[in-house]
């Protein structure tokens, strides 16, 4: 017994012990749940070398990024409606009519996807591993500061490199529904009502026409709804159907899926408002 106990005292490297480890391998924790990384070009700036290429207006661009979509989040007495499309886009070429631009980060906070999808998908999906983390370190919710917080800072140490997003985190925790703003230049901003992507200023329109704090919870779901179709409709980079998910107390909610086709004819059989 004393010789298997010695066994065992010591500590050994993960190669001196892959015999023992079988087939569960070495299991490192520091590079478990560290940050992602990824490298990046063997020059003497790769900041400026990686914004010279993916700069427009500059002449070495070689990657450019065409992207389109209308997300939109605002705070009312209810709580928080977050209403989104679904197109995805590439210049003239439309890719996908059902891309799922909310990103469930866990059961009361929710992420909007704007710019590249894969780097907003890659980064809020992962920004979801790390507030699954806080739950399991500090046994409670992490709140939507700070969720907002570690997706600002890991964005903002690949600032200039190439990243293009324009995420809203959204939720509810100790303080109530809140929503901030975060992009890949590592800017975050708390704010009441947000929209982004090329068809958010026909969006801010309809929004800021329609938009009280006291709606009802239907009226505000209408006014998310309405708000995303008119810009589908204005906005070609934007289209397929609008997703619209409702925030509460006890989590978000999936309230509907509606195509914008159908939308425009329900929405062109209704009279017309005066606007004098």
């Amino acid at each position: 017994m004393d010789a298997f106990i010695n066994r065992f005292r010591t500590t050994f490297s993960c190669l001196e012990n892959e015999s023992m480890l079988g087939d569960f391998g070495c299991f490192d924790a520091t590079q478990e749940f560290a940050l992602p990384s990824f490298e990046i070009p063997k020059c003497n700036n790769p900041v400026e070398f990686l914004e010279a290429i993916t700069d427009e207006n500059s002449k070495d661009c070689r990657i450019k990024i065409q992207h389109g979509t209308t997300t939109l989040a605002f705070k009312f007495k209810g709580g928080v409606i977050v209403a989104v499309d679904s197109r995805a886009s590439s210049g003239s070429y439309i890719a996908s009519q059902s891309v799922k631009k909310v990103i469930q980060i866990n059961p009361y906070l929710l992420g909007t996807m704007a710019g590249g999808a894969a780097d907003c998908s890659f980064w809020e999906r992962d920004l979801g591993r790390r507030c699954r983390l806080y739950e399991l370190r500090n046994k409670e919710r992490i709140s939507v500061a700070a969720a907002s917080k570690l997706l600002s800072n890991t964005v903002y140490s690949y600032k200039g490199m190439g990243l293009s997003m324009g995420t809203m985190v959204t939720g509810w925790d100790k303080t109530g529904p809140n929503i901030f703003y975060v992009d890949s230049d590592g800017t975050r901003l708390k704010g009441d009502l947000f929209s982004v992507g090329s068809g958010s200023t026909f969006a801010y329109g309809v929004l800021d026409s329609g938009f009280d704090f006291e709606l009802e919870d239907n009226d505000a779901i209408d006014l998310g709804r309405r708000s995303i179709y008119h810009a589908t409709y204005r906005d070609g980079a934007s289209g397929g159907s609008v997703n619209i998910y409702h925030v509460k107390e006890d989590g978000w909610v999936f309230i509907s899926n509606n195509d914008v086709f159908d939308l425009h004819y329900e929405y062109q059989d209704q009279p017309k408002p005066r606007l004098i």
